[in-house]
């Protein structure tokens, strides 16, 4: 009789290691699974961007190319260069006294 009881006992403690190691795994796993599923996601959502956004950008670098510069000097450099401080100035809020430009050059 003590044999039976004391071999119930172990039995029931097994199958509650058993019970406990198999929530840790099912847990793990949906865990593991979960994610698997995001990263998924995430790579079509990409794909599906990359395929429908990729190509107006590629027409526009097409388009968007800057015409030919031609090296003709700046008509009135001074009246020019002092337009450019000026409005340097009004954008940044100071006196036109305290911007120096030091070379100007034709983009």
């Amino acid at each position: 009789m003590v044999f039976s009881t004391v071999l119930a006992e172990e039995t029931a403690a097994q199958a509650e290691d058993l019970s406990n190691v198999f929530v840790v795994l099912m847990g793990m796993g949906t865990v593991f699974v979960g994610l698997i599923c995001l990263v998924i996601l995430c790579l079509l959502t990409s794909f599906i961007i990359r395929k429908f956004v990729a190509q107006p950008e590629e027409e526009a670098e097409v388009q968007t190319k800057a015409p030919a510069v031609s090296e003709s000097p700046i008509a009135n450099r001074q009246e020019f260069i002092a337009a450019v401080s000026a409005a340097i100035a009004e954008e940044l809020g100071t006196s036109v006294n305290a911007i120096r430009i030091k070379s100007v050059k034709k983009i």
